[in-house]
């Protein structure tokens, strides 16, 4: 996988993605010197966690984590705990979600160049 780091104009590093999936994604994550405290919360507080993932370059890649892998606390990929469980519920037969994720960023990407992570589009592809 080749990867660039590049500076925006805020000076914060931002990951080019020059091909395919990040496999070492939470050394790229928004959320990498977050507090975890603050991503593992109930109720109205997981609102706060998820703005977290917004924008986040690797968020894609974390939901597909904590899919394939069943994690059920904490937000990750921008999703609750509650909402990645409706989502294995309403695609039981998916048996990779990291692979069904980066061919619909890869079929999405075709047409429309992403500048960031934009998970929604993806997912709503994906579903």
């Amino acid at each position: 996988m080749a990867q660039a780091e590049t500076t925006s104009g805020k000076g914060r590093q931002q990951s080019a993605r020059s091909s395919g999936w990040v496999t070492d994604w939470p050394a790229l994550a928004a959320c990498r010197t977050t507090d975890p405290d603050e991503l593992f919360v109930q109720g109205a507080a997981q609102n706060r966690a998820k703005a977290v993932c917004t924008g986040c370059p690797v968020r894609t890649e974390c939901l597909a984590d904590a899919l394939d892998n069943r994690v059920e606390f904490g937000v990750w990929g921008g999703m609750t705990e509650r909402e990645r469980r409706a989502l294995l519920r309403r695609r039981p037969s998916v048996t990779s979600w990291r692979r069904l994720l980066e061919t619909a960023r890869t079929e999405y990407e075709r047409y429309v160049p992403l500048e960031d992570n934009d998970l929604t589009a993806i997912l709503d592809q994906a579903i």
